[in-house]
């Protein structure tokens, strides 16, 4: 009877906070009976949801970028032309496609189209350097790559993969393959599910610093109402998704949009008056952001900032990186309490939100868990602590990974899994995030490892050895501080060293400065005291 009683309350949350976004709302019995046999056929995921969309709203816009406006129907049609596509050049289920895009039309519509076939999408960050995508390509073996124009040099050390153009300035003259040409050939016609629904896999740093495949199967509604029980969502708003697509953060609202039909506006790179200017032009409802992305909005000149209209904006999500500082509280006094901020990380998704009233009233927290989510605050031997203690934090849900691709996992207790972060529960009942339980630092949204920076530095022939930690940065939050011991007086100076991480790492991983020391503290095993190196 417990079992019963628990599983009624649940679906009863469900009911009312998918009803109070809208999500549950009458349609015709003809639609409905299509939406039915839409999910059960294609599942809830990509594939799935787009579908609906075409089926529930067909003539509604559902995406907008630099080429225009796209309907769901649009979306349908122009994605089974690609899915037929891309299976006449060898992608099938249980294959993968590796996807390194900017925010627009062709990351959504191949993400779409290799869910229909069943293959997964693998999520390559744009900032990653030549050898890490080497790296991670060679581990992933993918099928096909599907990358802007302006990576194709970067990309020129892979090889064995074939390749599609997703966004050209200019269309190639020399028959070079496009997602525009793919989908001009391709057949529209509805495709057969698959018998196998297809993963997402996002790339995150493990605890060696190396980029790693975190998969993720279809999450369901469950997701959605994790979110939306603490975050005030609509269906049918106009969303514009700053936050690149590629991150977790920004791909949980692509995914968002399926649920809610929200109109997803995409622009490829950011700029923070184009971002103002676009919310404001589309008539955005609510914008998705990373705090980066907040601190260049707020640092325009205050005409700029007059000059654009944010009233008519409903909700600001916030996620990435803790929000530094007066950050919270400045952005809101300039916009309005819109704001929301998430907790959580690839591996266990959202962990806690702050809602507007949390950040007013302690802007330093991370507010609270929301539905069917567990976090527990526990000490070395795994115990509970009591509220106001610091310890590791674990979290407890129903969007917890299953493991990195590579091999590996996240440290789990009685069900909980590590977030890696240290942390407290306050009095108020709010959780605060204190840091990281290892030397990990978070900079403008991105996982930086020091010992990654630190191999790359000693790599150089100018270099005895090297360290590397976090300082407080006022744009990123977090930014690298090196100190080198070179092999001589005048072997390397600051500029060549950071050209150097430049070329073998991505560019949130350079060191912003350089400490040039005689020797690096050591304690009487040899081990590095990065507690004396100095960080003012």
């Amino acid at each position: 009877m417990g079992k019963i009683a628990a599983g009624a309350s649940s679906a009863l949350v469900s009911l009312r906070v998918l009803g109070e976004a809208g999500v549950i709302r009458p349609y015709s019995p003809k639609k409905l009976v299509g939406l039915g046999a839409t999910l059960r056929r294609w599942g809830t995921g990509p594939a799935g949801g787009f579908i609906s969309l075409a089926v529930r709203a067909p003539h509604a816009v559902g995406l907008v970028d630099e080429l225009g406006e796209l309907t769901w129907s649009e979306l349908d049609s122009r994605t089974n032309a690609l899915a037929h596509a891309l299976r006449g050049r060898g992608v099938a289920q249980g294959g993968s496609v590796a996807l390194m895009c900017r925010n627009h039309r062709g990351f959504v519509e191949t993400s779409i189209a290799v869910a229909k076939l069943g293959a997964d999408a693998l999520y390559l960050n744009t900032a990653f350097a030549g050898p890490q995508l080497t790296e991670v390509l060679e581990r992933e073996s993918p099928d096909l790559l599907v990358h802007d124009e302006e990576f194709t040099e970067l990309l020129s050390g892979v090889e064995g993969v074939d390749r599609v153009l997703a966004w050209t300035d200019e269309a190639p003259a020399d028959g070079t393959v496009t997602l525009e040409r793919l989908i001009g050939a391709g057949d529209e016609a509805p495709l057969d599910p698959p018998a196998r629904h297809g993963r997402v896999v996002i790339l995150t740093s493990g605890t060696t610093g190396t980029p790693k495949g975190a998969p993720r199967k279809e999450a369901g509604l469950s997701a959605a109402v994790s979110m939306l029980s603490r975050m005030q969502l609509r269906t049918g708003w106009r969303t514009h998704i700053a936050a690149p697509l590629f991150h977790t953060w920004g791909y949980a609202h692509y995914m968002l949009a399926m649920l809610l039909g929200s109109t997803i506006v995409l622009r490829r790179t950011f700029d923070p008056e184009q971002c103002l200017a676009t919310v404001v032009d589309q008539r955005c409802d609510s914008i998705v952001v990373i705090p980066v992305m907040m601190q260049r909005i707020l640092r325009l000149p205050a005409e700029t900032l007059r000059h654009h209209d944010l009233s008519h904006v409903k909700a600001v999500a916030a996620s990435g990186s803790a929000l530094p500082g007066d950050l919270a509280t400045a952005w809101m006094d300039q916009f309005g309490d819109t704001l929301y901020n998430i907790y959580g990380s690839t591996e266990v998704s959202w962990v806690s939100i702050a809602t507007p009233e949390d950040l007013r009233e302690a802007p330093d927290s991370a507010g609270r868990p929301p539905y069917a989510t567990v976090v527990r605050i526990l000490d070395e031997d795994g115990e509970a602590l009591p509220r106001g203690e610091s310890g590791r934090i674990f979290v407890g849900n129903d969007l917890l990974f299953e493991g990195y691709t590579g091999g590996g996992h996240k440290e789990v207790l009685d069900g909980l899994m590590s977030t890696g972060d240290v942390g407290r529960i306050g009095d108020d009942g709010r959780l605060y995030v204190e840091g990281r339980d290892d030397d990990m630092i978070v900079s403008g949204g991105e996982n930086v490892f020091p010992q990654e920076v630190e191999d790359c530095l000693a790599r150089h022939d100018a270099v005895h050895e090297a360290a590397a930690i976090g300082v407080d940065d006022d744009d990123f939050g977090k930014r690298l501080r090196a100190f080198v011991v070179l092999t001589g007086p005048d072997a390397a100076d600051e500029d060549t060293l950071r050209e150097h991480v430049k070329a073998n790492l991505a560019r949130y991983k350079v060191p912003r400065d350089f400490v040039f020391l005689d020797e690096l503290p050591r304690n009487a095993t040899g081990k590095v005291l990065k507690k004396d190196l100095d960080a003012d």
